[in-house]
């Protein structure tokens, strides 16, 4: 199969969006947790999370158009300054997918879905108490993508919460050991698995592997 620009862009709206999605191949799976300033709580999942640096720890996140439908987590975390990712558990892969419907700002995806809202002190958007990994970001800059209009959210990371052990020495994380899942396309769902582990690459040293 070989599709090319006009291919793409004369196909079927669906199957395009299934194969444009796909594409990159696995992405992480996060639910991202918000709060509206009168405290009603947002859950939705996520495939879109990338690493921006480590110092200052940067994740970034592109959000769909604001023109299309409201965007309850945009706003929420426009409005709060707050949010959290929390990796989705290989056993918690349905109620994780169920969360990208599109519910009533008043309703909550923790209760319409069953997971578990989780505070720390000092700190107003809500974890997933069933997440292993929950990360705590800040807002600090929303970047607008001009070309499709959607926007790049980048918040810095405040707080890490992990099991004990869940890092090496190092500062490695086993994702499949841990239990996260990872995302194909919309919705299809993967475990993941580690291969092998790498020293630090350097020219020459490709012989030692």
């Amino acid at each position: 199969m070989h599709l090319q620009t006009t291919d793409i862009e004369q196909m079927d709206r669906i199957r395009r969006l299934n194969i444009i999605n796909s594409v990159t191949g696995i992405k992480p799976a996060n639910l991202v947790g918000t709060r509206s300033p009168d405290g009603n709580s947002n859950l939705a999942i996520f495939s879109s999370v990338v690493h921006l640096g480590s110092n200052p720890p940067l994740l970034g996140m592109v959000l769909r158009p604001r023109t299309e439908v409201r965007r309850h987590t945009f706003e929420n975390i426009e409005q709060l300054g707050v949010y959290t990712l929390n990796h989705v558990p290989v056993t918690h892969v349905a109620p994780a997918h169920q969360t990208s419907a599109k519910y009533p700002r008043e309703i909550s995806e923790f209760e319409a879905v069953g997971f578990t809202e989780e505070y720390i002190e000092g700190f107003e958007a809500p974890f997933v108490q069933e997440s292993h990994l929950k990360l705590g970001l800040q807002l600090e800059e929303v970047i607008p993508i001009a070309t499709n209009d959607t926007l790049l959210v980048i918040g810095r990371i405040l707080h890490i919460i992990a099991p004990d052990g869940a890092f090496d020495d190092e500062g490695h994380l086993d994702l499949g050991q841990l239990g996260s899942a990872g995302i194909s396309g919309l919705n299809s769902y993967y475990s993941l698995q580690k291969e092998a582990q790498f020293l630090y690459a350097r020219v020459g040293s490709f012989r030692d592997y």
